[in-house]
């Protein structure tokens, strides 16, 4: 029996198509700055009041396919903060993208995860970058004008935010669970700010998490503790417990400023590490 043709694309038709793979980035997390004797109780909710930690001051830098450079935050440089907060070992955002082997203007995307001077400052030093910000996050706190709606955002932060939006660098993610690019997606929930966000990012083995500051320590995960500076314990627990499924394994959850991440992972540049 001669079968039409008809017939046969019919039955190509129903067959499964498999979706895409995605591509493999990697991942490396970048130290700029210390400060040093920080209250844990700002970090761990219920901490000892008298302990201390110096925390890292990081970024993460995720490299792609097709000359794709993106980095989660983006760090700080202006004086206003180095004068407030005196920080050790300080390199300006890009030298330390340098220092990593990465040209700054090869930066093609920056994924704010929230509004906090320490990860947003050093995103205009990244002249070519797409900006990628929470939209509930950027509308509750950067006004129409670049005005500073609310306390937690800076002011020249977020005039600079409504500069590089007028600019038409600026994308607003529209939610939990987002596809960001090829690979990244962008998740909600964490609430250290109105609509922080993290990303979980596929690379050749595993997915790692990237919690910046919806988890600041290990011994957030470790304990199970709340982030001291949260909108709501009981949604960043929840957070926490969602990245631990996201991840392919909890060691590859990156938190937002434990300097142990840089003696847990392979160093590839002096404060550089790859994590995997």
């Amino acid at each position: 029996m001669v079968l039409s043709c008809a017939v046969l694309l019919a039955a190509a038709a129903s067959e499964p198509v498999a979706a895409p793979e995605p591509p493999n980035w990697q991942v490396f997390a970048i130290r700029y700055a210390t400060v040093h004797a920080f209250p844990v109780r700002y970090l761990v909710a219920g901490a000892d009041t008298t302990r201390t930690t110096d925390i890292a001051m990081m970024f993460w830098l995720l490299k792609g396919p097709e000359g794709r450079r993106v980095l989660v935050d983006a760090g700080f440089y202006r004086p206003k903060f180095l004068d407030a907060w005196k920080p050790a070992d300080f390199v300006r955002p890009s030298e330390a993208v340098r220092r990593a082997g990465f040209a700054p203007d090869s930066i093609t995307d920056v994924i704010v995860t929230h509004v906090h001077w320490d990860h947003v400052d050093g995103v205009d030093l990244f002249h070519n970058a797409r900006v990628w910000i929470q939209r509930e996050e950027y509308e509750y706190y950067v006004g129409a004008g670049g005005a500073a709606l609310h306390d937690a955002i800076d002011s020249l932060d977020a005039a600079m935010l409504a500069r590089l939006h007028h600019a038409g660098r600026v994308k607003l993610v529209d939610g939990d669970a987002k596809e960001i690019l090829p690979g990244i997606t962008a998740y909600t929930g964490g609430k250290h700010t109105y609509a922080s966000q993290y990303v979980g990012v596929h690379t050749a083995k595993r997915t790692v998490v990237v919690a910046s500051d919806n988890v600041y320590l290990y011994e957030n995960l470790d304990r199970h503790a709340a982030i001291a500076q949260t909108l709501d314990d009981a949604s960043n627990l929840a957070a926490q417990d969602r990245m631990r499924r996201i991840a392919s394994s909890p060691r590859l959850i990156v938190p937002g400023h434990d300097p142990a991440v840089f003696q847990r992972f392979h160093a590839v540049h002096p404060g550089v590490v790859k994590i995997e």
